[in-house]
């Protein structure tokens, strides 16, 4: 797919769209349903509504739309604060109209980890590693985004099973060096949710019940979930902009997660 690129003040950047469809995929277990509204019934709606007959439209034709029915935590999306608990920090928990801008457009630092299996929880040992093999020591304002490798069965049924996730260790790790934002491009931020749920048939240990989502009761934090092409972006030096839909008192939104990455040879930096 072209992104293109643009011409900013800083630089020329390349443009990478991380974003996935929101539409029906075999990979959501509870997908969104699109009705679509053609021209011929968007001109029908004006005749009904306001008198206007079809003959006086260019073409007889009116707009097309769509009506969607879908969660917030469908296709790509922000969760905020308020969908791990309703306490974070010890106050009332933030939904995603409350949260700063700020907070969507920053550093992005990809961690590679789709060489780990489906369903390892990653150690905070592990990322610190990966994040010494890239030369980076996470700060205040980075925008971490892990590519798991299950971005590469979007759109299969076995989308929902791929994936590595990390822990409450790990999550506390990097929100307490400064990250507020924490991507993957799983359908999760933490491991699969049906080896979640086959692990808590076996073992019937409540801590490995969804650590990551949790750590957010202890300290505030975002997740961006289900993104794309994360392939494409350089461990560091590209820029996230990703920005929610301002949902009122929504425990998510869908978001268009663009990257801008430093063009090649251009002198000037973005």
């Amino acid at each position: 797919m072209e992104h293109g690129e643009v011409l900013l003040p800083g630089g020329r950047v390349r443009l990478v769209d991380l974003s996935r469809p929101l539409g029906p995929t075999p990979g959501e277990p509870a997908p969104p349903h699109l009705r679509r509204i053609t021209h011929e019934e968007g001109a029908e709606l004006w005749r009904l509504t306001f008198g206007i007959p079809e003959s006086a439209l260019p073409a007889g034709l009116g707009f097309a739309g769509e009506i969607v029915e879908a969660s917030t935590h469908a296709a790509t999306h922000v969760d905020a604060p308020f969908h791990y608990a309703p306490v974070s920090e010890g106050r009332r928990a933030r939904t995603i109209d409350e949260m700063p801008l700020s907070w969507f457009v920053g550093p992005a630092v990809v961690i590679d980890v789709s060489d780990l299996p489906d369903g390892c929880l990653v150690p905070v040992e592990e990322l610190e590693e990966r994040l010494e093999e890239i030369g980076h020591t996470p700060s205040a304002g980075d925008i971490v985004l892990l590519r798991t490798g299950a971005g590469e069965h979007w759109g299969e049924e076995e989308f929902f099973w791929r994936g590595c996730g990390l822990g409450r260790e790990a999550v506390l790790y990097l929100v307490e060096r400064g990250v507020r934002l924490i991507g993957t491009d799983a359908w999760s931020l933490d491991r699969p949710y049906p080896v979640i749920g086959e692990e808590w048939r076996e073992r019937r240990d409540p801590s490995l019940l969804w650590p990551a989502h949790f750590a957010g009761m202890e300290r505030e934090y975002c997740q961006i979930e289900k993104l794309a092409n994360l392939e494409e972006l350089p461990p560091v030096g590209a820029t996230l902009v990703c920005f929610p839909v301002r949902v009122e008192r929504g425990s998510g939104a869908w978001v268009r997660a663009v990257a801008f990455v430093p063009s090649e040879g251009d002198e000037r930096r973005a």
